[in-house]
């Protein structure tokens, strides 16, 4: 378990998403120091384009590492790890941890073999999808709703605005009024901010499903990483500035998102990066 002298891990999303992982960290290791730095200026990612996403990824997340000095980086979005991951760990000698669509999981615990994942409208039309399933669930029927409203909603979701039913229903039917959809028995999250909707999805959708929500799996997987790479510990330094939350963007309402991060750790609230 990290102590006082943990290493730093950086956050990486283009909202406020990656907050289900940090909120994994915290439930698993209490005392881990964290940036998080959400692209808002860029948000939603899955408007934008392939090409203009993976150059701004590799680039943010590169600046950050350099001017943050984590001991590893979280990239807790689909699109972006989708996109970037491969030169990211080309470009940095940290451990990088990406998050991708629940295919796997699904494929194990599915009955049915009838398979739903809720993502991004981006990471819905992506090849990695495709090779996700036919490497890990090819045996299970993969039924997609790619969304361009849900990561908007789960951002009102985690602000505290309430959510008209209509609306969630509307999207949850999306997938289930797709040919075979009535037989999905599995839905994986495949985006890091539908986590502040699962709420929503476990009331309003068919009784008897299992969600998936990978974000206690990706804050498992780094600190098994930091365990790998940990290093004695260090005498504790009192500079060494505590949990940081950053955006490329500032927010329409700055003081109604500082008073819902606090919770998270981040009493300090936001500024702008860089």
């Amino acid at each position: 378990m990290p102590t006082s002298s943990s290493p730093r891990i950086l956050v990486f999303d283009s909202g406020i998403g990656g907050l289900g992982v940090v909120q994994a960290l915290r439930s698993l290791a209490p005392s881990l120091t964290v940036d998080y730095l959400a692209d808002t200026a860029l948000f939603p990612y899955g408007e934008q384009q392939d090409d203009v996403l993976r150059e701004r990824i590799v680039g943010l997340v590169s600046q950050a590492c350099a001017e943050l000095h984590p001991s590893l980086a979280i990239i807790a979005c689909n699109t972006a790890s989708t996109l970037a991951l491969p030169l990211l760990r080309e470009r940095l000698t940290l451990p990088i941890v990406g998050c991708v669509p629940p295919i796997r999981w699904a494929g194990r615990v599915s009955t049915t073999r009838t398979i739903g994942l809720l993502a991004t409208s981006a990471t819905a039309r992506r090849p990695y999808l495709k090779q996700l399933h036919e490497e890990f669930a090819a045996d299970c029927r993969l039924i997609v709703h790619g969304s361009r409203h849900l990561a908007n909603m789960a951002e009102r979701a985690f602000r505290g605005e309430p959510l008209e039913s209509l609306e969630v229903q509307q999207e949850l039917g999306c997938l289930f009024q797709q040919s075979g959809g009535d037989h999905i028995d599995t839905i994986g999250l495949g985006c890091t901010h539908y986590t502040f909707l699962m709420p929503y999805f476990q009331r309003l959708g068919p009784a008897g499903l299992m969600w998936l929500d990978p974000a206690p799996a990706v804050a498992q997987q780094a600190l098994r990483r930091l365990e790998e790479i940990a290093k004695p510990p260090a005498a504790s330094n009192p500079a060494s500035p505590s949990d940081r939350f950053f955006l490329t963007a500032p927010p329409p309402e700055g003081q109604n998102l500082a008073s819902h991060i606090a919770w998270l750790g981040f009493t300090s609230g936001w500024q702008v990066f860089p």
